[in-house]
């Protein structure tokens, strides 16, 4: 009997109800559950790629012999490239690779055909944007193997005297902004968007909830105050901290892991103002959809899980389904790593950024009025 007063399967039974009773009713959070296993196992299932293939290649063709094109031919079944574009000067092809509109160049060079008939290794010179190394790497692996195989089926009879020894072709392979392959070039600029996106979001996310919980909303509500002033409010002295984290960022970056700082340092404070400006609105949005601070909390990694997975920041943007890139597209960070890449490793400037900019400022300006629209001036 005592050991029945000390434990009771009824008292049990009626927490578990009551604690299932609670779930269904606070939906956010039992959707949260469900919804991150799920965004998870779509995202590491679908959409994560290691091994990235259909890279988008500009091709520099000077010369025009059959040899020439059935390299390129080859090149163009690996998988690994699909041409894209054709340009007629090597600066049209820098310019591409500098937008990052291309992962490779690729030219044959003038009187290709000819040297190769003489036997004297022309050169096949290819020029790869190396900021991803994981991007690159297996593709220019790959590249490598078949360019000696590729014109095996072009050098029979009167020209089978260039199949046996060393290849027909050199290849020289380029790769620009991170020729050593070095990985924290890559992942250092790119944790400043990561840094950025998790806690002004989450900071601001939990901004107004925090007022509702501390029952000091009923000050806000009595002030004179239109529903964009109280969110300016808000967001303001958060900006001043996202600054404080990107300064403490690029002085790690310059100091400890010796990142190049190729471009303008000016130019990449006034991009983090809108980027950090888009995703403190996205905070605050939260702030006026959730009821406590845990949903706030809840909704705020339930949008950093996709923003990180699918911007490009842990595995190569171009390896991903085109669902996935579409998705990707919508999130800020996508662009900022794109941006904060191109002037740190590149020295891209206002030209080569804006593509990139006007698309995390719509975002912001969406985030801020939907965030408007929701916030209430009464307790309901």
């Amino acid at each position: 009997m005592k050991i029945l007063t000390l434990f009771s399967p009824a008292r049990l039974w009626a927490i578990v109800v009551k604690e299932f009773i609670q779930m269904r009713r606070d939906r956010l959070t039992f959707g949260m559950m469900v919804g991150i296993p799920l965004v998870q196992l779509m995202l590491f299932g679908f959409a994560i790629n290691s091994d990235p293939k259909h890279l988008a290649t500009a091709v520099l063709l000077a010369d025009s012999g059959p040899q020439g094109r059935t390299l390129l031919e080859s090149i163009r079944a690996s998988g690994y490239f699909d041409f894209v574009r054709q340009v007629g000067r090597e600066a049209e092809g820098g310019e591409l690779l500098a937008r990052g509109d291309v992962q490779f160049l690729i030219t044959v060079p003038v009187q290709f055909s000819r040297d190769l008939l003489r036997g004297d290794r022309p050169e096949l010179l290819v020029e790869a944007d190396a900021t991803d190394p994981a991007a690159t790497g297996n593709a220019i692996g790959a590249l490598r193997a078949l360019v000696g195989g590729a014109l095996r089926h072009d050098l029979k009879g009167a020209l089978e005297y260039l199949a046996p020894g060393a290849d027909p072709v050199e290849l020289r392979v380029h790769p620009r902004y991170n020729p050593e392959g070095v990985t924290q070039y890559n992942i250092v600029p790119g944790l400043m968007g990561v840094v950025l996106t998790m806690t002004m979001v989450m900071i601001t996310g939990l901004a107004i909830t925090r007022e509702r919980e501390r029952g000091t909303m009923e000050n806000l509500l009595s002030m004179p105050t239109r529903p964009l002033e109280v969110l300016l409010g808000k967001i303001i002295p958060y900006i001043l901290v996202g600054y404080v984290q990107v300064a403490l960022i690029l002085l790690a970056a310059k100091v400890v892991f010796s990142v190049p700082m190729v471009g303008s340092l000016g130019l990449l404070l006034v991009v983090a103002m809108v980027f950090i400006v888009a995703n403190l609105a996205v905070g605050i949005t939260f702030s006026t959809v959730a009821r406590n601070q845990l949903q706030a909390v809840q909704m705020t990694f339930f949008f950093f899980l996709p923003s990180m997975l699918l911007s490009g920041f842990m595995f190569p943007f171009r390896g991903m389904p085109r669902w996935a890139q579409v998705i990707g597209e919508v999130f800020p960070l996508t662009h900022f790593l794109r941006i904060v890449r191109g002037i740190l490793l590149k020295g891209n400037g206002v030209a080569e950024v804006w593509p990139q900019l006007w698309q995390i400022g719509l975002f912001a300006l969406v985030a801020v009025v939907v965030g408007v629209k929701r916030y209430r001036r009464t307790l309901d």
